[in-house]
């Protein structure tokens, strides 16, 4: 079964602010947690949100954060300021990514790109991505103890070198960022892939997402897959990464090996032209310019090349 990320759809998991860009809220008997801060130009809208769910309650204690993208980290800024005691977590690589001006200034670049969502949610209060200090540093292995709920820590690089998948294995849900890809809306199962720092790795971290088989796959953008739904998603992903790899290699046959000419080609043909990618332009060619370059290093030996940034 696959259902829009919005509202309740656990009696312990609330998807909030956005289908698109969900802050998925997991509440314990001890404690709760919210993954992923979506855009930061979304942020007053995951507060209120929050302070809907949580009444006169504090919010959560935990927010963490799947990986280093705009898209996932954006309202974090925002949220810590009205919330000081939540606690940040994510992997050990966002704590310089959180502070580099260099990236701060080109998650926000992006998120500028979201015209539609710049004026619908025009406000008062400055919303731009600034430096964070990341307060729980996590890596494989590491587990949080909510009361009746525990959240199991797993790497699963590929998308990005910091990528973690957060597993809950008392109601089998499973949170995985954009590690195994986008699933874009429709009534075909069309995945949009996102390997931007290690082709193989990402491969090799949808096989251990389904080696969890999780009943509940809460994926970053737009959808909850449960049931049979679950395993077809891991499927299509993994033979989806594959051929988008023979595609990328064909446009740099054609292109002579020149990434530049295979990257506006293959821009222009997938997004101008065939249309339906549920991103906005400029994040979808900043991620499509890391996947040629990545393609063409392991043809040419060179190794991993630079992570895109959504």
């Amino acid at each position: 079964m696959r259902e829009r990320a919005e509202g309740r759809i656990h009696e312990r998991v609330t998807a909030v602010a956005s289908a698109a860009f969900p802050g998925y809220v997991l509440r314990g008997d001890r404690a709760s947690l919210m993954i992923d801060a979506g855009l930061n130009l979304l942020g007053p809208r995951y507060l209120a949100a929050l302070s809907e769910l949580y009444g006169e309650e504090s919010g959560p204690d935990y927010l963490l954060l799947t990986h280093s993208h705009y898209d996932h980290v954006g309202a974090a800024f925002y949220l810590k300021r009205h919330m000081p005691r939540l606690l940040i977590a994510g992997h050990e690589r966002l704590a310089g990514l959180l502070q580099k001006p260099s990236a701060l200034e080109l998650m926000n670049q992006l998120s500028e790109g979201h015209v539609e969502l710049r004026e619908e949610c025009a406000s008062a209060e400055d919303l731009t991505i600034q430096p964070l200090t990341l307060d729980l540093p996590l890596k494989e292995g590491d587990e949080l103890e909510l009361g009746g709920l525990t959240c199991r820590v797993y790497e699963t690089p590929g998308h990005t070198r910091d990528s973690l998948s957060f597993h809950f294995p008392e109601i089998g849900a499973l949170f995985v960022g954009d590690a195994c890809g986008v699933l874009e809306g429709g009534p075909v199962m069309a995945v949009r892939v996102e390997f931007l720092s290690s082709y193989q790795e990402y491969l090799d971290s949808i096989a251990r997402i389904a080696a969890l088989q999780p009943r509940m796959l809460c994926l970053a953008h737009g959808w909850v897959l449960t049931g049979e739904d679950v395993a077809a998603f891991l499927e299509v992903t993994a033979a989806e990464t594959q051929r988008h790899r023979e595609l990328i290699e064909r446009y740099l046959d054609q292109a002579g090996g020149d990434v530049d000419q295979a990257l506006e080609q293959l821009g222009h043909d997938e997004y101008d032209d065939k249309g339906g990618i549920r991103q906005a332009r400029p994040a979808y060619m900043t991620n499509l310019a890391a996947q040629v370059r990545h393609v063409a290093g392991l043809r040419g030996g060179l190794g991993d090349k630079p992570e895109g940034s959504g």
